[in-house]
């Protein structure tokens, strides 16, 4: 296959060229052979910009179904789901349930195999139930614990290793110890907590290395109790998830967001759920009941329930509401992402060697075409 005429992403900036790819990876063009002639498929992705496949390392689900559903018919129609709007490895996130329950999804998960139109499963996001109940947001409070190394041990064998994020509230009872002795396994991030600044240097000091959807279900920054975004920021290793759906953050938070960590610690995540890509109505996040109207998913009390916004609208939104350069956008969405969870030697760039994972996107920046695994969708 070949990919011509495109405004091609580098990693830093876009440049006009074309990509070459063969047997499912991207390779070097070969020298002083035009990329358009032959029998070999061509795409024209001339007046468009061609990126690499999003990552999309915080999600729930979407088109009906849902990670916790704990079935693979429920992975196939995700997967197939995100691959159609460009996003080519996602890293799924349960909700906050029992061991019994966590260990038959996080099993399920281990054992699916991505069809060709599907998009790969690379990791698990555990998002709960080591959480605070002070900031449990759509979070089901009957079912939160405190970290237990030796609880996660055996999820991460149900898990075959794929576990690749565990989420958790550094100020619950051992969550430090917890954090010590796992954070040479896990990538560890912190969410769902009432931590002030003290309490989250400590954690990324010990080995946390990120923080779950930044300004949601933490303190927020004060000049005299600056609380965890503050203690991430001074921790250059630290990445931050952001929800770029125009719900979740104003706009100026946004920036402000990208302004603060640079755009190499930002990773742009959806948090979507079952909703995501269906109609308005009343659908369930976690075993709770959640409203959908327009692009605002709420439970009873109000509370915002996960995103029905898929992450290349949010790339979308970030830059053409927001004001984020496309260039950062695409790094947070592709890059940093793959960095974070362990697969950037690859996925997440358009260098040779790498899968063949690229989305072309308009002047809109809408998805135009999808290639995966070096297929075209």
């Amino acid at each position: 296959m070949r990919i011509i005429g495109g405004n091609v992403f580098d990693g830093d900036g876009f440049a006009v060229r074309d990509l070459v790819v063969d047997q499912g990876r991207f390779v070097e063009a070969p020298a002083g052979v035009s990329t358009g002639e032959g029998a070999v498929e061509t795409v024209d992705a001339a007046g468009c910009s061609v990126i690499p496949g999003l990552i999309d390392v915080h999600f729930h689900g979407c088109c009906g179904a849902d990670l916790c559903d704990g079935t693979d018919e429920a992975l196939t129609a995700i997967a197939r789901h995100e691959a159609r709007r460009g996003i080519t490895s996602i890293c799924p996130a349960t909700m906050t349930y029992p061991e019994d329950t966590l260990a038959r999804i996080v099993s399920v998960a281990a054992a699916h195999r991505p069809a060709a139109d599907e998009a790969r499963l690379v990791g698990i996001n555990m998002e709960g139930p080591f959480i605070s109940p002070g900031k449990i947001g759509a979070q089901n409070p009957a079912y939160v614990q405190v970290p237990d190394v030796d609880m996660m041990r055996r999820l991460q064998e149900a898990a075959r290793g794929l576990v690749k994020l565990v989420d958790l509230a550094p100020e619950s009872q051992g969550a430090l110890d917890f954090i010590g002795q796992m954070a040479g396994e896990v990538r560890i991030s912190l969410a769902h907590t009432t931590a002030g600044y003290d309490c989250a240097a400590e954690a990324f000091a010990r080995g946390a290395r990120q923080l779950t959807h930044l300004y949601n279900a933490m303190p927020g920054l004060h000049h005299r109790e600056p609380g965890p975004i503050a203690a991430a920021f001074e921790h250059d290793e630290v990445t931050a998830e952001l929800i770029a759906d125009g719900v979740h953050i104003h706009p100026a938070m946004v920036r402000m967001a990208f302004t603060l960590f640079g755009d190499d610690r930002i990773i742009l995540v959806s948090d979507t759920m079952r909703a995501a890509g269906l109609e308005d109505g009343d659908y369930d996040l976690g075993g709770q009941n959640v409203t959908v109207r327009g692009n605002t998913a709420t439970l009873a009390n109000g509370a915002l329930a996960g995103s029905v916004t898929d992450l290349a609208s949010c790339l979308k939104w970030a830059v053409a509401e927001a004001g984020i350069p496309l260039a950062s956008a695409v790094k947070a969405a592709t890059e940093n992402p793959a960095r974070a969870i362990g697969i950037a030697d690859e996925a997440g760039s358009l260098a040779p060697g790498y899968l063949a994972d690229a989305v072309i996107l308009d002047q809109d920046l809408n998805v135009k075409h999808v290639i995966l695994r070096g297929a075209l969708l």
